[in-house]
């Protein structure tokens, strides 16, 4: 203990030496300094007069933003593939195991440059955009959209259908016990929302339609106005969800042969469809072997998103990469780096642990 405490301060103490040396302050007050620094794609209002700890805050949020949509797009098409891996027909269980071969030997950085050096680098100049429907566009600068204003009168409709919500919920769980109890079912999903829609549909025309668009106009050299997802944020975004898919899929199809095949005949004896069979019998017992694996796979993208800084995306990395060439203070922006990944990590390890003590089977 005594040689470890030992080396630690001298560690300090040279590091304190050699920051004095180059007249680098430490601490974290630089973080209330004004940053100076354009960051082009913020959740946030931004400008460069903003002090250094704002600017690492809209770092913050854009890698939450990249990594939250990443983790479900990722669930939704890793469980296709990983169903498509079992399915009896051959062509797309070939295709599924081609995909995931393919994404699973390829190193991330390798898509992510694919993606936006070639993929979206091959888009038209916005002069000659992709109309896809009314106020929609997709260029090489970016995809374009109506952009959502709200009106006088909003509240009200979002409060109605936060009612809506809490009755659909009600009715869902109310259908849920009535098959317990009496074995009829009623179609409580459908029907919740179903109800939803009705009330919200409703609120929408008695608060006298308090949602309009602004529809994006080609101006100059590019869009103007509406929704714009940049490059740089949607190559991100499409090489994390393909490349962790192709890990979901085969945690999800290990999770689907792990079923007895005992089960599956029986529901197959039953006349039960091959559909009704993957949705009531598969997955849900997939799901109990799957979780522990993604749980480490969703860990895994959260860290890959500072990949980021190789595309011109500006996540938490960059952000803090750029603070580090502006004032030097590299010791602190790491540790900073490292208890951000530290926090969301935690807490994806939490809820991750949290569905699977759920989702276990309680032996009495």
């Amino acid at each position: 203990m005594v040689v470890v405490i030992a080396i630690l301060y001298v560690l300090f103490s040279n590091t304190q030496e050699n920051l004095a040396i180059r007249g680098i302050e430490s601490g974290f007050a630089f973080l209330g300094h004004e940053a100076g620094l354009p960051i082009g794609d913020s959740l946030i209002d931004y400008s460069p007069t903003r002090s250094y700890g704002y600017a690492f805050l809209v770092g913050i949020l854009n890698t939450l933003f990249v990594s939250v949509l990443a983790i479900v797009f990722s669930t939704l098409l890793g469980i296709v593939i990983g169903v498509a891996r079992v399915s009896r027909n051959w062509l797309l269980a070939k295709g599924a195991a081609i995909y995931v071969e393919t994404l699973r030997n390829l190193p991330l950085l390798l898509t992510l440059f694919f993606i936006y050096t070639v993929v979206l680098a091959a888009l038209p100049h916005p002069r000659d955009a992709i109309a896809l429907s009314e106020g929609v566009f997709l260029s090489k600068r970016g995809f374009y959209l109506p952009r959502p204003v709200a009106e006088d009168g909003i509240g009200l409709f979002l409060g109605a259908s936060a009612v809506a919500l809490v009755l659909a919920v009600m009715f869902w769980r109310w259908a849920k016990s009535y098959k317990v109890r009496t074995g009829r079912s009623v179609p409580g999903l459908r029907g919740g929302l179903a109800i939803f829609l009705a009330l919200s549909g409703l609120a929408f025309l008695a608060s006298g339609q308090p949602l309009t668009s602004e529809l994006p106009v080609y101006k100059g050299f590019n869009f103007k106005g509406g929704l714009s997802i940049k490059p740089e944020f949607a190559s991100l975004l499409i090489g994390l969800v393909l490349y962790t898919a192709a890990y979901v899929a085969e945690n999800v199809r290990s999770g689907i042969q792990s079923v007895h095949a005992g089960q599956i005949e029986a529901a197959n004896a039953l006349g039960v469809s091959s559909g009704v069979v993957t949705r009531m019998v598969l997955l849900p017992q997939a799901l109990r072997v799957t979780i522990p694996a993604t749980t480490n796979d969703y860990a895994s993208l959260v860290k890959n998103s500072s990949l980021a800084v190789a595309i011109g995306y500006p996540d938490m990395v960059s952000v803090g990469g750029t603070i580090i060439g502006q004032n030097g203070q590299a010791i602190e922006i790491i540790a900073m780096w490292m208890a951000v990944y530290l926090t969301i990590n935690l807490i994806i390890s939490l809820g991750m642990n949290m569905l699977n003590a759920r989702v276990q089977l309680v032996e009495r």
